[in-house]
């Protein structure tokens, strides 16, 4: 019964030889929200990685669950909404929302599906702490038969490592987010980081164009709490994406390193946005949407002179998809020469193929 909280992953730097782990099973890494499935008759419910109940905002998922999943099962798995043979995560965020009627014009439009990962129990049998050979095997044998016309599917997995290397270099292409290894002998430990995830690392040359104070940030002791990013396209600057992660006395430190660029938003590319309370399609710090209502969005903005190299995972269409990794400053660069042409795109590739493969390699 729920609350169940899922079993995590650890960062690893490229795809692990399973032979120095006493043997591996490898699954593409999904990117959507991680979803634990339990049903019983006619009762289904969802709930999130923190434990959050999703069940409202998917009816349709509910609904395939009813149809194609076992009367009595607890699944570990993924929702994720697909469209042009790649995963669209912001299309997925669109489905957090309040009012339940367009959480059903949504479902209608964007359907969501749901992939199966993992078995935490089945009929009045627990798996939890058996091998997950053992939970790979029993779940490949329920899930028998899925087709791959969804909106349930089986995750594909495989024990060869070169396998694995071909699906971290291909998928991506698809909306992928990398590659998860689980020690086959491994129980099913609630909320520990038992699995191993390879996720793709890349570098980037951004701009710093302005900066948002920390939550904890006072008159008397003021602290940076993210550097805003930009990008050059199309003769401006595009919002990229934020830097947020440093110590606290990292943020003293930058902030009093960036006030000589704090400028008058008049005279910042992003003033046209100043004060704007409507979501533009570029994300513009200090405009509104419904995930930020009530929030103080507003910034200081700086002159967009100085160059910062960031680490990072993926773009999320010109954005980064996750908060990116302040690396070094680059004074040997000009901001002007910042643009969206340095960064890797990765080779397209349909998720069709990926989730075609549900049977074990």
């Amino acid at each position: 019964m729920p609350p169940v909280r899922p079993m995590l992953a650890k960062s690893v730097a490229g795809v692990p030889d399973p032979g120095k782990h006493g043997g591996l099973s490898f699954e593409p890494k999904w990117d959507g929200f991680r979803c634990l499935v339990f049903r019983d008759g006619d009762e289904v419910e969802l709930t999130s990685r923190n434990t959050k109940p999703l069940t409202r905002y998917f009816p349709e998922v509910v609904a395939a669950i009813l149809e194609q999943l076992p009367e009595r099962c607890v699944l570990d798995g993924e929702v994720f909404v697909a469209a042009d043979g790649r995963l669209q995560f912001e299309t997925l965020q669109e489905r957090i929302h309040p009012a339940a009627s367009r959480v059903r014009m949504l479902s209608e439009e964007t359907p969501a599906g749901f992939v199966a990962f993992d078995l935490l129990a089945l009929g009045d049998t627990s798996f939890v702490d058996r091998p997950f050979a053992e939970r790979r095997a029993a779940l490949a044998e329920a899930l028998g038969d899925l087709g791959t016309e969804g909106p349930c599917y089986l995750t594909r997995t495989t024990t060869e490592q070169a396998e694995a290397q071909r699906w971290f270099e291909q998928f991506e292409g698809a909306g992928l987010d990398g590659v998860v290894a689980k020690p086959l002998d491994a129980p099913y430990v609630e909320n520990g980081r038992t699995m191993l995830k390879i996720k793709h690392v890349r570098t980037a040359d951004v701009v710093v164009a302005g900066y948002r104070e920390h939550k904890t940030s006072t008159p008397e002791r003021p602290l940076l709490g993210s550097l805003l990013l930009g990008l050059h396209a199309g003769g401006s600057l595009q919002h990229v994406g934020v830097s947020a992660s440093f110590t606290e006395a990292r943020r003293a430190e930058l902030l009093a390193e960036l006030q000589p660029l704090v400028c008058p938003i008049e005279e910042h590319p992003w003033s046209a946005w100043a004060g704007d309370a409507v979501a533009n399609p570029d994300r513009v710090p200090g405009t509104q949407s419904r995930w930020s209502v009530g929030k103080d969005l507003s910034f200081t903005p700086l002159r967009p002179e100085r160059v910062l190299e960031v680490k990072y995972d993926h773009m999320e269409g010109r954005r980064f998809r996750h908060t990116a990794h302040f690396l070094r400053w680059r004074p040997d660069r000009d901001a002007a020469s910042c643009g969206y042409e340095q960064l890797e795109e990765p080779v397209s590739y349909d998720l069709g193929t990926v989730l075609s493969g549900g049977r074990d390699d």
